[in-house]
């Protein structure tokens, strides 16, 4: 009873948690001898040591506990990671023994490096980073000549050499909380942001900028390859056909980063040149309502991203509540950038309201205005609550609203400023605004994902950097034309890409943008095949594809058209149907059917929206794919089944089923993976369109605080299975 009441207080109070006591001499247990200090910490009181060692965890308490609900109505992981040993919760860096580090441990017994915590005390935080009690008594750094009798210390080149460890009391609290602004919101900040760190010399080689014509040339990872399935083989020569469909079929190549014995990518600096850097920009909700575990969680995810991007990629964090602010400028990652960083983030507290467009407005500013440009660009949105200050609803309908405004027209996709760069959105929560978070992700080119469960938000960033860090394609354009002088382009189905066709009908292109490493495109294009009895083999389209290397800046033109064709007989038997065709035929089909059950259900109409559902799912269990077998069609119809839950009553489609669908619709119309919640399991993600390098991410994100294979499952009945290789 005793133990399952500990781990209920671990899971409140923010699941990485980790006591530590002082380092004992195993050959002297005599109590004045339970403290080792270092020279450096001789005067300091003895409530922070030079070491300190974890707390062996009993194995009870790092067993799955069941879920418990918070005050927002969000699910806790099933599972409670053990906290790594000897680690730092700021830095997450290790406190060994014998390293000339002092070490502050609070009264409520947590224990940090005493230089990162009193950094965090420095920027007006005075409670526990962990479990966010508040302190008494709190670190900081003074002056070396205040030392006591003259006394020198120990000195780590990386620490600060005019500062000593000090410990003062605080006065106690005043009863009126609300007078407690964080100095965060306080400290300048200047008018241009320009003042980014400069680049990787190595990636500011301008004779790197050049032309390719040949693939195999510039890119040692090879070319896009490029697909073509017509519907059937064969079309009768006295028979016209309208709407013959053409699947035109895109994959990037495969990043060149290396592989581990489990054929894992290997993401570290030393394999940085193998990819495109990135200039990342996250910005972060820190209203009042991520107070405790959220905000927790969000520290400890926004750890894991700092840990995994290289020192060519560079990272500033924007951290929003009622106004918004800069916590640094746009620094490279390298290992000091990483630890400044860290105890940048670590430093974050909630207060305030959610002004989401002013957070987005200062990370496009700071987009726009730095000097020096990395190749790929992205912006991450947090948030879980509702804009208060921009956009409002006076008949509380979804659909009126404007959410265009809370997006700056810099990063809007048609802003013509010419820059490409995608926000990245994620809701947290049952009370965050998905029809806001997906309009924005919508807009600028980006992604939407629902985090329903507050365990799994590291694992949704993992998903989305293992993308980021692994862009091997940009500005790549799908190009048609017509190859028959009476064939005509009727439709390109694309999903949110940009489409376009000539007034003739005779050519036409897709504007697919970026690809991440192996990741797949499919367009449907429909056009009128004409009557035509002079030949037995009919040219229908030619398709070519162009795009940047990222690495080489080169652009790159496939040589060979790939020319689609068909035969023409006089008689032919039973035609077959690509099986190819088919499949994306019904995922165009399910999206259909989800966009018009979500706009049946924002006008009320939960029956005809749910009815919408089942008559797809109807239709997808009778097509030759589902009749086959098809995983995607099996796939398909579990995440329909999977809406139609969701929208059972008005209560559980506002509490997750509109963000479930929204994701879903996010994730259909870019071809992109998103993470989503899940009603039988809180802590998994769903699968569709995930690359190898982002499941490694989530694998590794996952295996963090296990040490063994992921006790977080995704769930297979919703992932989409690989194409198969057409021999």
């Amino acid at each position: 009873m005793m133990g399952s009441k500990w781990r209920k207080a671990k899971l409140a109070l923010g699941l990485n948690m980790c006591l530590y006591v002082p380092h004992q001499k195993l050959e002297d247990s005599s109590p004045s001898s339970s403290i080792k200090h270092h020279p450096d910490t001789a005067n300091v009181p003895s409530r922070f040591s030079s070491d300190a060692v974890p707390l062996s965890p009993s194995p009870n308490d790092c067993r799955p506990t069941t879920p418990t609900p918070s005050s927002s109505g969000l699910r806790l992981s099933k599972s409670v990671p053990k906290s790594s040993k000897k680690t730092c919760s700021i830095c997450l860096t290790s406190m060994e023994l014998g390293q000339g580090h002092a070490i502050f441990t609070a009264e409520c017994s947590h224990s940090f490096h005493f230089h990162c915590i009193a950094s965090n005390v420095k920027h007006g935080n005075q409670i526990c980073p962990v479990c966010r009690a508040k302190w008494k008594e709190i670190p900081f750094q003074r002056p070396a000549s205040h030392l006591p009798n003259g006394k020198s210390r120990i000195n780590p080149a990386d620490w600060p050499r005019d500062d000593a460890w000090a410990v003062r009391r605080l006065p106690s609290p005043r009863l009126d909380s609300t007078r407690h602004v964080s100095s965060l919101f306080q400290a300048s900040e200047p008018g241009i942001f320009d003042d980014d760190e400069v680049l990787d010399q190595q990636q500011e080689n301008p004779q790197q900028n050049v032309f390719e014509k040949d693939a195999s040339k510039n890119n040692s990872i090879g070319g896009i390859e490029v697909k073509t399935y017509p519907e059937v083989s064969a079309v009768p020569r006295a028979n016209s056909h309208n709407n013959f469909a053409i699947l035109i079929h895109l994959k990037a190549p495969h990043t060149s980063g290396g592989l581990n014995s489990r054929n894992q990518t290997i993401f570290s600096p030393s394999t940085q040149n193998s990819r495109a850097p990135v200039d990342l920009v996250t910005v972060l909700d820190v209203s009042g309502s991520m107070a405790g575990t959220k905000l927790a969680l969000l520290k400890r995810a926004m750890g894991f991203v700092i840990q995994h991007l290289g020192p060519s990629d560079r990272l500033s964090v924007i951290a929003f509540s009622s106004t918004a602010r800069r916590l640094f400028s746009l620094r490279r990652m390298t290992e000091t950038g990483r630890q400044e960083a860290l105890q940048a983030v670590n430093s974050l507290t909630s207060n305030g309201g959610t002004n989401i467009a002013e957070g987005l407005r200062k990370g496009a500013k700071l987009i726009v205005d730095r000097k020096w440009k990395n190749p790929v660009g992205s912006i991450i949105l947090l948030s879980d609550g509702q804009d208060t200050y921009t956009v409002s609803s006076p008949s509380g309908s979804h659909s009126q609203i404007d959410y265009k405004s809370l997006i700056p027209p810099s990063i809007q996709r048609n802003g013509g400023t010419g820059l490409r760069v995608p926000v990245h959105t994620f809701g947290f929560g049952a009370d965050h605004d998905a029809a806001s978070m997906h309009s924005i992700s919508e807009i600028s080119g980006g992604t939407f994902s629902f985090i329903e469960a507050e365990g799994v938000i590291q694992d949704a960033f993992a998903l989305c950097i293992g993308g980021l860090l692994s862009v091997v394609v940009q500005e790549a354009c799908v190009k048609l034309e017509c190859a028959h002088p009476n064939l005509l382009i009727n439709l390109i189905k694309a999903g949110s890409y940009r489409t376009s066709v000539t007034a003739d009908a005779k050519a036409g292109s897709v504007d697919v943008g970026d690809l991440y490493a192996e990741e797949e495109r499919d367009f449907l294009v429909t056009v009128n095949v004409p009557v035509d009895e002079s030949c037995d083999e009919m040219s229908l389209l030619k398709v070519r594809c162009i795009y940047r290397d990222p690495i080489s800046k080169g652009m790159v033109s496939l040589e060979e058209d790939n020319e689609v064709k068909i035969q023409r007989a006089t008689v032919i038997g039973q035609p077959i149907v690509s099986m190819e065709v088919d499949r994306q035929r019904n995922r165009l089909r399910a999206a259909e059917a989800m966009a018009e059950a979500r706009a049946a259900a924002e006008h009320g109409d939960l029956t005809g929206a749910v009815s919408l559902l089942e008559s797809c799912r109807r239709a997808l269990s009778e097509t030759i794919s589902a009749r086959s077998g098809d995983r995607l069609c099996v796939a398909l119809c579990a995440e329909l089944k999977e809406m139609q839950e969701r929208m059972a009553n008005r209560r559980v489609y506002e509490s997750s089923g509109r963000a479930y669908v929204l994701s879903g619709l996010s994730s259909h119309s870019w071809q992109r993976a998103t993470a989503r919640g899940d009603s039988t399991d809180s802590t998994s993600l769903v699968q569709a369109y995930q690359t190898p390098t982002m499941t490694d991410m989530v694998t590794r994100s996952q295996t963090m605080f296990f040490g063994n294979p992921p006790q977080r499952k995704l769930r297979q009945a919703q992932s989409f299975p690989a194409r198969p290789h057409p021999r």
